[in-house]
């Protein structure tokens, strides 16, 4: 069952359209991802499913509540790790998960226990009471993560959450991620990182121009993409050429130059349909034709090839 509903989110500055139509929902246990290139609308969509800013159209509701009916109270259940950090340096780890603890409500013995369960959470014990504006880059955001689950939140929405950190704290955080999910939590991932999201979600919203362009599990999505077939062959005769017809797309030069054949099969079909039988008969025009096979390749399929095919341009342009 969906805990969060977003409908037609819309948002306009202007003359311009930054957010245009957005919905999706997200799960109890769902790590939903948000996937596209900078400015392509995704911080503000989740400046409007957190409250912080009003849109000029749609709705979201959480447990088919409207949030903007959600009192100061009520908002409790969402908990946010923007992607500008949210952490004050001239405080401690463990003074910052206390600070935003207590806006929470918690105190006393309750959010001492919660502070030390978030400070192991986030790999951050033995730093608990370092000034956080002399930590790395990768231990801030562990931190900026941690403030956003002091309260356990039901829902946590994560903006680039990686951003610039190294290795080791990458790993923490997406094992942090899981962790909140298995026990239940509502995730929003956004990230232009497309290892990430393929890694650690388990549907993707693929965002362009503030438009949803593409929506499902990682499966479906690449399921959508038109597989490719090639063929490197010697001795292409012209002959050859005209019999192979609209089988195939050729580039390379005529009669002993390499060529490469291209077979596509057409996105949604299943992925033996009408590919295998139209490689057997371009492997026996071939074979008729005396044309040398080099090699056969396949397309490997991935978010940044769906990206390119659903947009025109890459995610880092």
């Amino acid at each position: 069952m969906s805990r969060l509903e977003v409908v037609e989110l819309r948002k306009s500055y202007g003359s311009v359209c930054v957010v245009d139509g957005v919905s999706f929902t997200v799960a109890s246990g769902e790590i939903f991802g948000l996937l596209g290139p900078n400015g392509a609308g995704k911080t503000t969509t989740m400046s409007m499913i957190a409250g912080l800013l009003e849109a000029d159209s749609g709705e979201v509701r959480f447990d088919d509540r409207p949030i903007k009916s959600f009192t100061k109270q009520d908002r409790r259940f969402l908990g946010i790790a923007p992607q500008d950090l949210a952490i004050y340096p001239e405080l401690s780890a463990r003074e910052n998960l206390e600070f935003f603890g207590k806006l929470y409500g918690l105190c006393g013995m309750e959010l001492k226990k919660r502070c030390g369960e978030v400070l192991d959470q986030i790999g951050l014990s033995e730093h608990a009471d370092r000034d956080s504006g002399h930590f790395s880059g990768g231990m801030k955001r562990r931190l900026n993560f941690g403030v956003a689950l002091i309260h356990r939140p039901q829902l946590l929405i994560l903006d680039e959450p990686t951003v610039g950190v190294d290795p080791q704290s990458r790993s923490y955080l997406l094992d942090c991620v899981r962790h909140e999910a298995s026990r239940g939590m509502a995730v929003i991932y956004a990230s232009h990182y497309m290892e990430e999201v393929s890694a650690i979600c388990d549907r993707v919203a693929i965002m362009d121009h503030g438009r949803r362009v593409a929506m499902g599990s990682l499966s479906e999505l690449l399921g959508q993409m038109q597989q490719e077939l090639a063929l490197r062959v010697r001795r292409l005769s012209d002959n050859a050429r005209e019999r192979l017809g609209n089988l195939i797309e050729s580039n390379g030069s005529p009669s002993g130059e390499e060529s490469r054949l291209v077979l596509h099969r057409s996105a949604g079909a299943a992925k033996t349909d009408g590919l295998i039988s139209e490689l057997r008969r371009v492997l026996e025009i071939l074979d008729s034709e005396e044309t040398e096979l080099v090699s056969v390749e396949t397309s490997q399929s991935s978010l940044e090839r769906l990206f390119l095919e659903l947009t025109g341009h890459s995610l880092r342009d």
